[in-house]
């Protein structure tokens, strides 16, 4: 008798043929930020995913990852706020240690300051799409255990930046593992917060702001 295959193993199936491909895609290619984020993320994260629930399971795509108008405007002000003060709290701590702001000591542009905010934003929008609103919601789907498959997904958000992290040149040594750290947590506390909301809107902007913060002070 066949075995049959459950929504969540197809799911993370699908999230380990992704995984092959952008690994070998970062181990072979080394083209500009804007490319990655723009052009092959959307490619390689998000367009299996929106074939995969338009076409296999016939479901509504923006649905089916809780990317809705629900609460819209609520949950854009709630993650811009969470993500300015991430910012703030960030450029303070510069700010004791450095005895000035960084981002305002360079030779960055506002127009410059702009394009890496939707660079971030890019990054988000991909990167969650991917980990919270198929993967994390495949699972919450099955077992309804918000701590068992966030810690699960978190793991598995960190491996999908081992291919980003370990072919930059720039991040290495303590740096590579604060980003590590980091990342983990912050997939947790998005993960609990993509559950309970059950929205994407936030997360998306509480990453891009994240992202926005290792591109301007790091």
């Amino acid at each position: 008798m066949k075995k049959t295959v459950s929504p969540t193993q197809k799911a993370l199936n699908l999230w380990a043929v992704i995984l092959i491909i952008w690994s070998v895609y970062r181990y072979n290619f080394r083209l500009p930020e804007w490319f990655d984020e723009f052009i092959a993320k959307p490619i390689v994260f998000v367009l299996p995913i929106f074939f995969y629930i338009t076409k296999v399971e016939k479901k509504n795509f923006f649905k089916e990852i809780w990317l809705t108008r629900k609460n819209l405007f609520k949950e854009i002000l709630l993650g811009f706020g969470i993500g300015i003060l991430f910012l703030v709290s960030a450029s303070l701590g510069s700010y004791f240690k450095y005895q000035r702001f960084n981002f305002l000591s360079t030779n960055r542009s506002w127009e410059n300051i702009l394009f890496l905010f939707f660079i971030s934003l890019a990054t988000g929008i991909t990167e969650e799409v991917l980990s919270r609103g198929f993967v994390l919601k495949k699972l919450y789907d099955e077992s309804k255990n918000i701590i068992s498959i966030s810690f699960f997904a978190s793991l598995l958000f960190f491996f999908l930046h081992v291919p980003i992290l370990f072919t930059n040149a720039k991040i290495i040594g303590r740096l590579l593992l604060l980003i590590m750290f980091t990342d983990l947590g912050l997939s947790l506390a998005i993960s609990f917060i993509f559950l309970t909301r059950q929205s994407l809107v936030i997360p998306i902007l509480i990453h891009a702001f994240y992202n926005f913060f290792i591109l301007i002070f790091i």
